[in-house]
C-alpha cells in the first residue's frame, strides 16, 4: 500500500521567511521572522494588498527561484517519492509554473505532479488527489482540509502557532514529517492487517 501525500511548497518545502529581505529593502521596512505572525504578507508590513500583490507580481520570479530549501526537506522528499505517491499542491499561479519546475531541477527534488491552483483552497484537490497526508504551512488550509476528514502535517511557523483540531499535528522539521508519515503508515498497515 502507498499512500497520497500532498505536499505544499512556500513555507513548507521552502524555508518560510525566503520572500522577506527583497521585501524589507523594497518597502523600506525592517521587520524580522518572528514578527512575522500572519500568512498575509501585507499585514505584516503595514502595506495594502494591492501594494503587495504590484511587488509581487514585479519580483516573484526571483522570489522563487532563489529561494532556499528547508533541512532535510530534499532527502525526505525523495525517501517519500521512492516509498508512496507524492503531488505538490500549491497555491502559486500558471505563470510561475516554468519558474517553480526549474526551482525543483535546481535543488535536485524530485520531480512530482504539480499542481498550481492560483488559490489557497486545497480541499478539492485534495478530494481528486485520494489525498491521504496533507503537509501544509497555512494555518487557515490546515484547518479547512482538516473539516473535511483529511490528516494534515502542519509545519511549524511564527505565522501558525494556534490552535489545532483533531486531525492536525505539528511539525518542527522535516525529520518530524518523515516519522509523524512512517507512524500513520504502520496504524494504517495494521488497521487493513486487521480487516484482511
Amino acid at each position: 500500500m502507498k499512500l497520497n501525500i500532498c505536499v505544499d511548497i512556500d513555507g513548507t518545502i521552502t524555508e518560510p521567511y525566503y520572500w522577506l529581505d527583497m521585501a524589507n529593502r523594497h518597502f523600506g521596512t525592517d521587520i524580522k521572522p518572528y514578527q512575522v505572525t500572519t500568512y498575509d504578507i501585507h499585514e505584516v508590513l503595514k502595506v495594502s494588498r494591492e501594494a503587495y500583490n504590484e511587488f509581487y507580481n514585479l519580483y516573484a520570479e526571483t522570489l522563487h527561484s532563489k529561494a532556499e530549501v528547508r533541512e532535510n526537506a530534499e532527502i525526505v522528499l525523495w525517501k517519500l517519492n521512492q516509498q508512496h505517491n507524492i503531488f505538490y499542491v500549491t497555491a502559486r499561479e500558471q505563470w510561475i509554473k516554468k519558474t517553480t519546475e526549474n526551482w525543483f531541477v535546481k535543488n535536485e527534488l524530485p520531480l512530482a505532479e504539480l499542481h498550481m491552483l492560483g488559490s489557497h483552497y486545497k480541499v478539492e484537490r485534495a478530494k481528486q488527489l485520494e489525498c491521504d497526508i496533507f503537509i501544509e504551512d497555512r494555518y487557515e488550509n490546515a484547518i479547512q482540509l482538516a473539516l473535511e476528514g483529511f490528516q494534515v502535517l502542519l509545519v511549524d511557523c511564527s505565522y501558525n502557532r494556534l490552535p489545532l483540531l483533531p486531525g492536525i499535528t505539528r511539525v518542527r522539521d522535516w525529520i518530524d514529517i518523515y516519522e509523524e508519515i512512517e507512524t500513520i503508515y504502520e496504524k494504517l498497515n495494521k488497521a487493513e492487517a486487521r480487516i484482511a
